[in-house]
């Protein structure tokens, strides 16, 4: 089964925003990818819930949601409230993980939670069992377009070794400067899941692009 491809609507043209939710019902593409961020965990800001609505009312693939944020846990029910699938928390910003992640599962929605690029993956070894996706960060969360942090390879490696140790179902997400140069290496490393951005949305053929990336 090829990687599983969600690409990321930072990178969609907001003038055409409903453009890009069809361009992503109609490709390849098995997710959206939603980054939120709130100028604090990180130096930038995206947008919020208007976007999600026009999401939750046109997209017709699961909602793979973000957040760069501190104080996640204020919104989760909105999140939900908006159709998200998938919610993705960061280890680095929540005081309470387990809690956040517990929070998340009760309101109805998948578990995610995202490892900075300085941030172990033995980090979460207490906590695997109860998430079902780890989103490892291949580039400093904040801004898209970065290049790719080679040294991701092996956290991913690392990463599946313990989730196969243990005999979870849990998935790996990859994000930051994915594109088709390295996806299938990040393939056989063992991600399950990646997110693409400019790679998709800037080539000249974007369904192409995403028939790269999954392989």
């Amino acid at each position: 089964m090829s990687v599983l491809v969600a690409p990321s609507i930072l990178s969609a043209d907001f003038g055409h925003l409903a453009d890009d939710i069809h361009f992503i019902n109609s490709s390849k593409a098995d997710w959206f990818h939603v980054d939120i961020m709130d100028g604090v965990f990180v130096p930038n800001i995206s947008f919020g819930f208007p976007v999600m609505k026009a999401l939750q009312k046109d997209a017709k693939k699961p909602l793979d949601v973000h957040l760069m944020i501190m104080n996640a846990d204020m919104y989760m029910e909105e999140f939900a409230r908006y159709g998200t699938h998938t919610l993705t928390v960061h280890y680095e910003a929540c005081t309470h993980l387990h809690r956040s992640v517990q929070k998340i599962k009760m309101l109805g929605m998948k578990a995610g939670v995202a490892l900075n690029p300085h941030t172990p993956v033995h980090a979460l070894d207490d906590m695997l069992h109860e998430i079902d996706l780890v989103l490892v960060m291949s580039v400093n969360p904040g801004f898209g377009g970065q290049k790719f942090i080679p040294h991701t390879l092996e956290k991913v490696k690392t990463l599946r070794e313990k989730i196969n140790s243990k005999k979870l179902s849990t998935l790996i997400e990859v994000d930051g400067g994915v594109d088709p140069s390295n996806a299938r290496a990040l393939e056989q490393a063992g991600a399950n899941v990646l997110v693409a951005g400019n790679a998709v949305f800037a080539a000249p053929d974007r369904n192409a692009a995403v028939q790269l990336i999954k392989g």
